[in-house]
This record gives structure tokens, C-alpha cells and sequence, in this order.
């Protein structure tokens, strides 16, 4: 019966190998599969695509190096097509179907919210790359974009200052879901600490896609008349195309109504002409314009790829904060994982915390051990002519983040001190 049992077992590998199935397997085992949740299609398509793209070139880069551990990793792409339930659905599928051992994805926090049931129920690992309304902290989540007080808040009291136009006057214009109206949240309520009343600021939403800003430019020329305006725009996605073009076609100048802008960085402003624009603002925790040799080697290396993977319109390519975040983010899970020795989620958590990273803003920035934030620098760029960011402002080192902000309260069972 063993002598059966052996030929059995021998007769069933001569079948594998002659079908592939062996090497297949046992290919498997020195593999690492790891998941891309991004939006490939629809109105956040302008925004994401290039994350996925910025995603393949790192893991190519890091398997080019021996891969982690020693395994290569296997990219598995998804696209949820600006649809917020199906980035929950594809989460599903990556940790359930393709087993991979982390996810780096989402940019809206609507599309974020909808994973974190996914996660919670099946142990899943997300990197988080886009700036956020904070008021957040999850266990199985890092987040390597900006918390409020590493982008809106420096962004705010610059404008409030001197050097920024001494704005007493304020737009909040953004798309109607979460990151934009809890953002404005705390900014209402940090204005009013700052002693701006109510009757001097204008607060208004558009839905995701909106492209006819006419009226809109027109309600923010005539609230400008009544003193020093600045506008603070949460705009996200393609509508930020039509919004731009519309102040450009409207003749509003930033020296007459400086607009600074959270999710507008290089990529956006290449559908729109940027003259017109010239002096208008950004807030982010990194620019391509940035001169250091760490961000030229990523430039570089970035606009290489592009054009080896004859990616659309390769010839303009730029670098961009989500970008830079996801790269940090990437290259932090894989020394994570290299630490603990191990791809299990409930191994590498504890050891992302505390990472180190030589980023492409030129500091080594850190993953905060109980916050699951990244210790950022923070930078306020002028729109160029060509499309590019010329830092005005920018913080003397790198800032905590503050998940919690302290200008609302915090939510129930909340760790304000995180």
C-alpha cells in the first residue's frame, strides 16, 4: 500500500511538470503578491492613473534589486472606475481571491471609507497616499499623504499673513463628499479662532464631474468685493480642469484673489492652460521643482520609465506629492517586511512604524510608531508658466501630523493625544 501510495504521489508530479503546474508552484512560493486599488476610469481616472503607473515602476525597480526577502513581487491590478463601492469589492477580491499581502490604493477619503470594512473583516494592510481630513485612525491603515495640519492649516495662515496677501475674506469651494466639508470643518472653525465671523466666509459644494463653474467664479467676484479674499479649493478629480479654466477665462489674477489648491498639484495642471494662472497656489509635502539630488534621481528615473513604457503623452510627464507618497510608502512596507521577517500583516505593522525614508523632498521622513502618520515637511508653491511649483513657503523641518484636530472635537473613543 506505501509502494502504491509513492507511485501515486510520483505519478501525479510527472503530470505537473509536464503541465506546468509544478514550476508554477513552486514559482509561487518565491513571489509576493501585492495589490493596486486604484481608479483607472472615470472622473478620478485624471488623478489615479498615474499612482498606478508610479506603483509599477517602484516594484520594478525593488524586484531590479533583488526583490524583498529575495521574492519578487507580483503586481495585481484593479480598477474601481470612480465607483466607491467597488473599491470595496476590489479589495475583496485582492485579499480574498488573490491573497496579496498588502494593498497601496484609494485617493478620495469616500473610496478609503468604503475599504476600511474590508480591511478590518480580513486582516488587510492599506498605504494610504493623499492628503486627508484626518479624524482617522486605523489600525490596518498608514497614512503617507498630508493630516490637516500638515497641509490646510500652514496653507490658511500663510494667506492670513503678509507674504501671502493678508486675506480676511474666505471661499471654501469644494466636491461634495467627506475630505472637502470635514476639512472645511476644522478650517471654519480654526477661522473663527482666528476671529473671521461667518458673514466673511462663503462655503459651497459641487458633485463629483461638475464642469460648469460660470456661475460660480461669478459668486466669488462679487464676495470679493467686500475685502481681502482667498480662495481654499478641495476641488478633486477632473473638475479641477474646467474650475481653472474658467478663473483663467473669468480674469481673475492671483494678485486679485489668490486661490490655493489641496489636490491640484503637476499632473492636474497638464490639461490646462497655466498663464493665466501664474501665482495661484498649491499645498503639498512635495513638488517636482524641488532641487535636491535625491528628487532629481527620482525625477529622472520616473520620466525614463515613462517613456520606456511609451506611457500617454511620456514627452510631458511630471512627478507629484500622491506620487512621491506612494514611492515613500512602498519602499516602507518593503523594509517593514524585510524586518519582520515575513509578509503576515499582524507582523509588519508594528515594524512600519518607526521607518525611515531618504525621500524625494529631501528630508528623511518617519513613520509616526502610534499614528500610523508620516512625520512630512510642508511646502506652498506658486503655478508657473509652465506648469511647475515655485515654493514661497515652506516649514522649518518636518511637522507630526495631528489625526485629531484640535479646532473640533474629537470623535467619541478618539486618541486625541495621537
Amino acid at each position: 500500500m506505501k509502494r502504491r501510495l509513492i507511485l501515486k504521489q510520483l505519478a501525479a508530479m510527472s503530470m505537473m511538470a509536464v503541465s506546468g503546474g509544478l514550476p508554477e508552484a513552486m514559482a509561487a512560493e518565491d513571489t509576493i503578491k501585492v495589490g493596486i486599488l486604484h481608479s483607472l476610469s472615470g472622473t478620478m481616472a485624471i488623478s489615479e492613473t498615474v499612482l498606478k503607473n508610479l506603483a509599477l515602476m517602484t516594484f520594478d525597480e525593488i524586484n531590479a534589486q533583488g526583490g524583498v526577502m529575495g521574492k519578487k513581487i507580483v503586481p495585481v491590478v484593479v480598477d474601481p472606475a470612480s465607483d466607491w463601492p467597488t473599491y470595496a469589492t476590489k479589495a475583496r477580491e485582492l485579499l480574498s481571491q488573490d491573497k496579496v499581502a498588502v494593498i497601496f490604493g484609494c485617493w478620495t477619503s469616500v473610496s478609503r471609507k468604503s475599504v476600511l470594512p474590508v480591511l478590518r473583516e480580513l486582516n488587510g494592510l492599506l498605504f494610504y497616499p493623499v492628503q486627508y481630513e484626518g479624524e482617522e485612525l486605523e489600525h490596518n491603515v498608514f497614512y503617507t499623504g498630508a493630516a490637516p495640519n500638515q497641509q490646510a492649516i500652514p496653507a490658511v495662515e500663510y494667506l492670513m499673513s503678509k507674504d501671502g496677501g493678508s486675506a480676511r475674506r474666505w471661499v471654501l469651494l469644494g466636491t461634495d463628499y467627506v475630505y472637502p466639508r470635514t476639512t472645511n470643518k476644522i478650517l471654519r472653525a480654526f477661522l473663527h479662532a482666528k476671529g473671521v465671523k461667518d458673514k466673511d466666509i462663503y462655503e459651497e459644494y459641487t458633485p463629483f464631474g461638475f464642469s460648469d463653474y460660470q456661475t460660480i467664479v461669478a459668486k466669488i467676484k462679487e464676495f470679493a468685493t467686500g475685502g481681502k479674499t482667498a480662495v481654499v479649493s478641495t476641488i478633486n478629480g477632473d473638475s479641477n480642469v474646467p474650475f481653472y479654466k474658467e478663473l483663467g477665462n473669468s480674469g481673475i489674477k492671483a494678485t486679485d484673489i489668490p486661490v490655493v489648491a489641496f489636490s491640484v498639484g503637476e499632473e492636474e495642471l497638464r490639461g490646462v492652460d497655466t498663464k493665466p494662472l501664474v501665482g495661484q497656489l498649491a499645498a503639498w509635502n512635495y513638488f517636482e521643482s524641488l532641487r535636491n539630488p535625491t528628487n532629481a534621481e527620482f525625477v529622472k528615473k520616473w520620466k525614463a520609465y515613462a517613456k520606456a513604457k511609451n506611457l500617454p503623452n511620456w514627452q510631458t510627464t511630471v512627478t507629484n506629492d500622491p506620487m512621491e507618497a506612494t514611492y515613500i510608502g512602498i519602499h516602507m512596507w518593503k523594509q517593514a517586511v524585510e524586518q519582520a521577517k515575513s509578509t503576515d500583516v499582524d507582523k509588519v505593522i508594528p515594524a512600519v512604524g518607526g521607518q525611515r525614508f531618504k525621500a524625494p523632498d529631501g528630508y528623511t521622513v518617519e513613520m509616526d510608531e502610534t499614528n500610523h502618520h508620516l512625520h512630512k515637511p510642508v511646502f506652498i508653491g506658486e503655478v508657473q508658466a509652465d506648469g511647475q511649483f515655485q515654493v514661497v513657503w515652506k516649514s522649518k523641518g518636518l511637522i507630526r501630523a495631528q489625526p485629531w484636530s484640535p479646532y473640533i472635537p474629537a470623535p467619541s473613543g478618539a486618541k486625541q493625544k495621537s
